[in-house]
C-alpha cells in the first residue's frame, strides 16, 4: 500500500466497482489511469501512484452527474471512508478546479504537477476516443498521431474536450506533440480491453 494514497491498487479497483457501474465512465477512469500512469513512468514518478489517482477520479460521477456541483464535494466522504489521503483526495478534487460547474472550486488553481497531469490526462481520453471512433474501422491502431494533432488543433472536432485543460501538458513540461503521442501510445496499448 502506498503511503501517500491510503488506497492499494486492488482496494482503488474494488472502490471503482461499488461506485461505477456504467461502462463508459468506467472505461474512463481506465483511460485515465492508464494515461497517468504513462506520464509516471515519463516522469519516474510512481506508476501504481499516478494510476490510483487516475482511476479514482471520477469516483463520484454516478452520484453527481444531475447535480455536477457536488461533483468532487461527494468524493471526498468516499475516500475518505475508503482510508484515502488527504494528498489523494486533494489531488482528485483538483482536477475540478476551475469549473464553474463544481462545487466551490471555480476560483481555484492547479498548482502541483500531479494536478496538472490528472486534468490533462482525463480530459485527453475524450479526444483520443473520439478520434478512433471516427475511423472507418473505430479502432485506436488507425489514429495517427499527426491526425489527432490536427483534431486537436481543430476545436470544432470533440468540442467538449477543453483544449486548455489538455494544455495544461505543457505546466508539466511536454509540448502538447508529446502529450498526445504518450497519451495516444497508452491507449493503443489497452485498445482490446477498450474494445477499441
Amino acid at each position: 500500500m502506498s503511503e501517500e494514497l491510503g488506497i492499494n491498487l486492488s482496494q482503488a479497483q474494488k472502490l471503482l466497482d461499488e461506485y461505477i457501474k456504467d461502462s463508459v465512465t468506467k472505461l474512463h477512469c481506465r483511460e485515465s489511469e492508464v494515461i497517468m500512469r504513462a506520464l509516471a513512468k515519463h516522469f519516474d514518478e510512481s506508476e501504481d501512484e499516478w494510476g490510483i489517482i487516475g482511476l479514482l477520479h471520477d469516483i463520484d460521477w454516478e452520484l453527481t452527474k444531475n447535480d455536477t456541483k457536488n461533483h468532487c464535494v461527494k468524493c471526498i466522504e468516499i475516500l475518505k471512508n475508503a482510508g484515502g489521503s488527504d494528498y489523494l483526495i486533494e489531488t482528485i478534487v483538483s482536477h475540478a478546479y476551475g469549473n464553474e460547474h463544481c462545487g466551490d472550486y471555480k476560483d481555484k488553481i492547479r498548482t502541483k504537477k500531479i494536478e496538472h497531469a490528472l486534468a490533462a490526462a482525463e480530459t485527453l481520453t475524450g479526444l483520443i476516443v473520439a478520434s478512433a471512433l471516427v475511423q472507418p474501422d473505430k479502432k485506436l491502431a488507425s489514429v495517427q498521431l499527426k491526425s489527432l494533432q490536427k483534431k486537436f488543433k481543430n476545436k470544432a472536432f470533440a468540442a467538449n474536450c477543453n483544449r486548455e485543460i489538455i494544455l495544461e501538458c505543457e505546466q508539466i513540461g511536454l509540448s502538447p506533440e508529446q502529450f498526445l503521442e504518450i497519451g495516444l501510445t497508452a491507449l493503443q496499448d489497452i485498445a482490446k480491453e477498450l474494445n477499441l
